[in-house]
């Protein structure tokens, strides 16, 4: 199977949905209708794709089908002496998983990164997940941070 990364589209909506609901982490979401979850990835990547603070890809097969994406988000610190690049998301269908795709979109965010100045590239990866326990991440050269903590504070919207 051939995988083609390209920018993400509005169009690529519903097909995003369903990979979110592919990787049954996200309760909340996978609670809601079809229909809402469509448009609440619809809202959230026309917010990604309004300016160049955001980028997403999808990784298409040769059949047309999207089979995977990833965001990411350039974030500039005043004490490095360039961006860093974190990669909010990054999922392939479970089916999928192990075929490179995961690769081919860090390779796409790697190129951008390098394009803008990037210092770095970040992202949070869950020790339950696959691709932790597989060493997806450590073996393509990335270091885990054992001294970070990784805290969230929820704002009820």
């Amino acid at each position: 199977m051939s995988i083609k990364v390209k920018t993400a589209e509005v169009k690529d909506a519903s097909a995003i949905a369903a990979m979110i609901m592919d990787v049954g982490w996200f309760h909340d979401f996978e609670k809601a209708p079809g229909s809402e979850r469509t448009d609440m990835v619809r809202r959230q990547l026309e917010l990604c794709l309004a300016d160049k603070s955001h980028s997403v890809y999808v990784a298409e097969s040769d059949d047309g089908n999207l089979v995977g994406y990833a965001a990411v988000h350039w974030l500039p610190y005043l004490f490095l002496k360039g961006p860093e690049g974190f990669i909010s998301e990054l999922f392939v269908l479970s089916d999928l998983r192990g075929k490179g795709i995961g690769k081919k979109l860090i390779a796409e965010i790697e190129a951008e990164a390098k394009a803008r100045g990037c210092v770095r590239l970040h992202l949070v990866n869950s020790r339950e997940r696959d691709s932790y326990k597989r060493g997806f991440y450590s073996q393509s050269g990335w270091r885990e941070r054992e001294q970070v903590a990784n805290f969230v504070y929820p704002l009820d919207a």
